[in-house]
């Protein structure tokens, strides 16, 4: 009921926030170099370049970017690859997120907590 509440330009400001929140979020994106990635990310961020082969058969399908925390590009320009953890059953919260063409490892993001936060992946 916060819409009968406010009127005119106080409407628009507070459904304006959450998309200014997450342009603050997307812009203070962190970065990790790709030599402080764990071994097991970097092996992933391998495969991507040589275009396989990959252990799961969810890697390279479409990522969403559902959480908003990742630049808004057009649908289908994200994929996500699974980064193998050493104690998970199945495949884990680790990912690597990749835009672009699928085989050029661009525009690379990692998480470590299934899509809380990522960081930039600089070569």
């Amino acid at each position: 009921m916060l819409a009968r509440s406010l009127t005119g330009a106080a409407l628009v400001l507070a459904l304006a926030q959450p998309t200014l929140a997450r342009q603050a979020q997307t812009e203070g994106l962190g970065t990790i170099a790709v030599q402080q990635l764990p071994n097991e990310a970097r092996q992933t961020l391998e495969r991507i370049e040589a275009g396989g082969p990959f252990p799961y058969d969810k890697d390279g399908s479409r990522f969403g970017n559902y959480e908003r925390i990742l630049p808004q590009r057009e649908r289908g320009y994200y994929r996500e690859y699974t980064v193998k953890s050493a104690r998970s059953r199945n495949r884990g919260a680790k990912r690597i997120v990749c835009g672009g063409e699928q085989r050029a490892a661009n525009d690379c993001y990692y998480t470590e907590d299934h899509y809380n936060s990522f960081k930039r992946i600089l070569k």
